[in-house]
C-alpha cells in the first residue's frame, strides 16, 4: 500500500497579547493519522514593535526586581501612610552597604546608612567584605539607627554573641521593636550568604526582622538542624583564621600573597576573634557617623584654557589695535 503523505494548510491569524496583537501563522496537519495540533510562530511585524511596550528602565538595566520590590514596599491601606522599612544590604568587592529605607513615589528615602569602610575606625583595618565585617555592620547600623530615634537603651539587643536564634522582645509599654524586612535585591541568598551575616548583626543590635537560620552557616538541609557554634565561628571569623593556618602550612608564599595585609597590620590567626570582639563593644559604645573634614580642598587641573569674560575680552581687543598700531610706526620709520 502507498502510503498516505500528510497535507499541511498554513493560515494566519491575530492574536492579542496584553495590549499587543501579534500575526501568528498556524500550520495544521490534515492526515487522518495526526492529531489536529498546530504550531505558533510569531511574527514580530511592524504592528509587534509599533504596540511594543518597553520595561522599566533599571529592569533594562538589570538593576531592580520589580517583582520582589512591590512585595517589599507595598503596604496595607489600613495602615495608611506608615512607611515599610527595608533593610537594604549590598555588596561590592570592596564595600559592603546598609541602609534602612523606606519607599516614596518621587523615590526612595534613607533614614540610616552605614558602611563596611568605617570598621577601621573601630579596630577592623582588613577583611571588610567577609561575614564578620557583615555582621559588624549590620550591627553598626542598628545601632545607629535606634541612637538616631532614641531607642538606643529601650532596645539593648544581646550583648552575648552566641550565633543562635534571637528576636527582639517588645516591651508591654512605650514603643515598640523597628521593624524592618531584608531587602537582598539580586543576591542569590543560598546559605551562609555574607548578606544574612548583615541582618543578623542588625537583629542582634535590636532591630525587629522577620527571618529564620535556614540560611546561616551552620544549618544542614539534609537533617534539617542549626548548629550555632559553626555560625559563632563565622561571626568572630574564624573561618577566616582556619584558612590562614592551613595554607601557612601548605603553601607559605601562597599565604603570604594572599594575607599580606593582615602580615603588614600584625594580625594573626589567634588575634582575629579578640578584633572583632573589641569592634563589637566599640560599636556599641559610639556608633555615630563621624564626617571626614578634608583640611585643604584639592587644586582642580585644568587642561584646557579658562573662558575670558567680557570685559577681558575687549581689554585684548584693544591691546592688540595698540601693538598693531606700534609695529605699523616701527615699519614706517
Amino acid at each position: 500500500m502507498r502510503a498516505q503523505r500528510a497535507q499541511v494548510r498554513t493560515s494566519f491569524s491575530y492574536v492579542e497579547h496584553r495590549g499587543v496583537v501579534f500575526q501568528v501563522e498556524v500550520s495544521r496537519h490534515l492526515s487522518p493519522k495526526c492529531c489536529d495540533k498546530g504550531f505558533v510562530k510569531i511574527v514580530k511585524n511592524k504592528q509587534y514593535f509599533k504596540r511594543y511596550q518597553v520595561k522599566f528602565r533599571r529592569r533594562r538595566e538589570g538593576k531592580t526586581d520589580y517583582y520582589a520590590r512591590k512585595r517589599l514596599t507595598i503596604q496595607d491601606k489600613n495602615k495608611y501612610n506608615t512607611p515599610k522599612y527595608r533593610l537594604i544590604v549590598r555588596l561590592s568587592n570592596k564595600d559592603i552597604t546598609c541602609q534602612v529605607a523606606y519607599s516614596r513615589i518621587e523615590g526612595d528615602r534613607i533614614v540610616c546608612a552605614a558602611y563596611s569602610h568605617e570598621l577601621p575606625k573601630y579596630g577592623v583595618k582588613v577583611g571588610l567584605t567577609n561575614y564578620a565585617s557583615a555582621y559588624c555592620t549590620g550591627l553598626l547600623l542598628a545601632r545607629r539607627l535606634l541612637k538616631k530615634l532614641g531607642l538606643d537603651t529601650l532596645y539593648t539587643g544581646t550583648m552575648e554573641v552566641t550565633g543562635d536564634e534571637y528576636n527582639v522582645e517588645e516591651l508591654d509599654e512605650g514603643p515598640g521593636a523597628f521593624r524592618c524586612y531584608l531587602d537582598t535585591g539580586l543576591m542569590r541568598t543560598t546559605t551562609g550568604a555574607r548578606v544574612f551575616g548583615a541582618m543578623k548583626g542588625a537583629v542582634d543590635g535590636g532591630l525587629n526582622i522577620p527571618h529564620s537560620t535556614k540560611r546561616f552557616p551552620g544549618y544542614d538541609s539534609e537533617s534539617k538542624s542549626f548548629n550555632a557554634d559553626v555560625h559563632r565561628q563565622h561571626i568572630f571569623g574564624q573561618h577566616v583564621a582556619n584558612y590562614m593556618r592551613t595554607l601557612e602550612e601548605e603553601d607559605d608564599e601562597a599565604f603570604k600573597r594572599q594575607f599580606s595585609q593582615y602580615i603588614k597590620n600584625g594580625i594573626t590567626a589567634d588575634s582575629i576573634e579578640g578584633i572583632y570582639k573589641s569592634a563589637h563593644e566599640a560599636i556599641r559604645t559610639n556608633p555615630e557617623h563621624t564626617k571626614i573634614v578634608k583640611e585643604k580642598t584639592p587644586v582642580k587641573k585644568r587642561w584646557n584654557r579658562a573662558k575670558l569674560s567680557l570685559s577681558e575680552r575687549k581689554n585684548r581687543v584693544i591691546q592688540k589695535k595698540a601693538s598693531f598700531l606700534k609695529t605699523l610706526e616701527e615699519v614706517e620709520a
